[in-house]
């Protein structure tokens, strides 16, 4: 999925744990062949490049249940949340190699084919329409938290219980090491995200993940744009920000990290209730930071 993942899990035996770790392994390139938006021949893409405006498609079950997740979140977020917003993270990613805004005229263009309501799912028989033409979907903000979720389900069918997959931030965690009663996750500094954490998150049986800009943001003309996009307006967010979620699985934390991001705490943390998640989120201002937690998460807070 282009970047780096960590497992660490208890075995029986150096057999055991070798066999283990390359089924992982192998699941999560199922998933990445499934789901990603860079290989030209995933399923992802095939489907985007080759669907017409009213036709159904039957996809995997992988693709459906990330769909469906994404299209729950949309809802849940009036459109903070959005997959379909692929033509716009494609420019921004020139944006980003041109050290140069996109163009208004092909902004805009790209944002009329943006709208999760263009996406329609029929669970029925697990199929796909595109109510409009050219749509591109991005799971980038989705995909690494489900196939951390069925990473650590690989496990669970070796009798693997005691186990964290890291999946470059995205982390489902089960059952604690022996001996401990949770596991120890460390939240960097929002303005040294390969710094030294400075906040420490006592978790088991759950999912944490962080997003925001620390690290992957392009200044332009003096103003620094966020690789996180606003799907209503294609623009970076230009607000600097570190979203941490701890909720009972991975894919709705990966996603709940980026919309919240978007959406900012007022209205992010009242989403939250629906997936029985916490947060915790620092915004840059002008003079220093600003800490938000939502209810339930300084119980994970590891004392000093």
């Amino acid at each position: 999925m282009g970047v780096p993942w960590r497992i660490e899990f208890e075995a029986t035996s150096n057999e055991a744990a070798l066999a283990a770790q390359k089924a992982v392994f192998a699941r999560v390139r199922a998933i990445d062949r499934a789901l990603s938006d860079y290989d030209p021949d995933s399923e992802l893409n095939q489907l985007c490049q080759n669907a017409k405006p009213g036709q159904k498609t039957e996809v995997s079950e992988d693709l459906f249940t990330v769909l469906s997740a994404a299209q729950t979140m949309s809802c849940r977020s009036g459109g903070a949340f959005d997959v379909t917003v692929g033509h716009v993270t494609d420019l921004w990613r020139r944006a980003y190699r041109r050290n140069a805004l996109p163009e208004q005229a092909t902004l805009t263009e790209a944002l009329s084919r943006t709208n999760f309501r263009l996406l329609r799912l029929h669970p029925e028989s697990r199929t796909v329409e595109f109510l409009k033409g050219d749509l591109q979907l991005d799971l980038g903000a989705i995909a690494k938290g489900y196939a951390a979720d069925e990473a650590l389900e690989v496990l669970k069918t070796r009798g693997i219980e005691r186990a964290l997959i890291d999946a470059s931030g995205d982390i489902v965690i089960g059952d604690p090491p022996t001996g401990a009663d949770h596991w120890v996750i460390g939240i960097a500094p929002l303005k040294s995200p390969q710094g030294e954490p400075n906040v420490f998150l006592k978790v088991a049986n759950c999912s944490v993940a962080t997003s925001g800009d620390a690290s992957r943001y392009v200044e332009i003309d003096g103003t620094r744009y966020s690789h996180i996009v606003d799907p209503k307006t294609g623009i970076g967010l230009t607000e600097s920000s570190s979203v941490t979620v701890i909720a009972p699985n991975g894919m709705d934390a990966d996603a709940l990290a980026s919309a919240l991001s978007v959406m900012g705490p007022e209205k992010g943390f009242a989403v939250l209730k629906k997936y029985s998640a916490s947060a915790f989120i620092v915004l840059g201002t002008q003079d220093g930071f600003e800490k938000h937690s939502s209810a339930g998460f300084e119980e994970h807070l590891l004392e000093d």
